[in-house]
């Protein structure tokens, strides 16, 4: 089952969608990656037959049914955060050890100091703390995204006007392209490298040109950063790091 841009596998009584992402060079090896986000991808080099491409998906289903049951047990057992002095958070891909001060007469603050983000509240609350944390994160992304996005237009030849950015907190998305133009990204997304960041903003700029996922689309992200497949299975890896509440 499936179209051109997907399959769905059946194994042990449930249902797996197999995302199709064509690749440009002939001769390069099929692949199949299970994302701890539960996404399913085949790297599908250019020429292979639909006989060829549902064999190999068949020959590894039960492989992919058995990482998806992986990364699920990983995700029910998952430490909720408790936002206390000691814990480590994510900012631009590397973990910074977390120091709360109490302190009731002083103004409520949040800084980066020799790799510590430390926070200064005046009552002792995790809800108080996640939120000033999670306001924190916002004012960074603003700048952060704004940088990048500036610095990779120059790269993106066929946007002429320089889209309108939008921050908005998604459960399963780091970034969207409006059919208008508008370029949303996670803030979540400024707790990644660098080069990830550049990699999504990059995917969605990409969709100004290229509205689907065809082999158009993947032909352009390739030509303006031949590496994004490294950068995105990076942050895939990550992902449930640094989406941890």
């Amino acid at each position: 089952m499936g179209d051109g841009t997907h399959r769905i596998l059946t194994y042990g009584g449930d249902q797996i969608r197999v995302n199709l992402i064509p690749r440009a060079r002939p001769g390069t090896t099929l692949r199949i990656r299970v994302h701890p986000d539960l996404n399913v991808e085949a790297c599908v080099p250019k020429g292979t037959t639909g006989a060829d491409l549902d064999k190999a998906l068949h020959q590894k289903t039960r492989w992919i049914w058995q990482k998806l049951r992986d990364f699920r047990a990983v995700q029910e057992h998952a430490t909720p955060r408790a936002y206390v002095s000691g814990e480590s958070h994510f900012y631009l891909g590397r973990r910074h050890l977390l120091k709360v001060h109490h302190q009731p007469e002083a103004p409520e603050t949040v800084r980066m100091l020799r790799g510590r983000l430390e926070v200064c509240v005046q009552e002792r609350s995790a809800l108080r703390i996640k939120k000033l944390l999670e306001l924190w994160y916002f004012t960074r992304a603003q700048d952060v995204f704004r940088h990048r996005l500036s610095a990779l237009l120059p790269t993106t030849l066929w946007v002429t006007v320089p889209p309108a950015l939008k921050l908005q907190v998604m459960q399963t998305q780091w970034g969207n392209c409006s059919p208008g133009g508008t370029v949303t990204l996670n803030p979540h997304l400024v707790k990644a490298p660098r080069d990830c960041i550049d990699y999504v903003i990059l995917h969605e700029l990409c969709h100004l040109k290229e509205h689907n996922h065809g082999p158009a689309f993947w032909a352009l992200l390739e030509r303006v950063m031949p590496d994004w497949e490294r950068h995105k299975v990076r942050l895939d890896g990550m992902a449930e790091m640094m989406l941890q509440k």
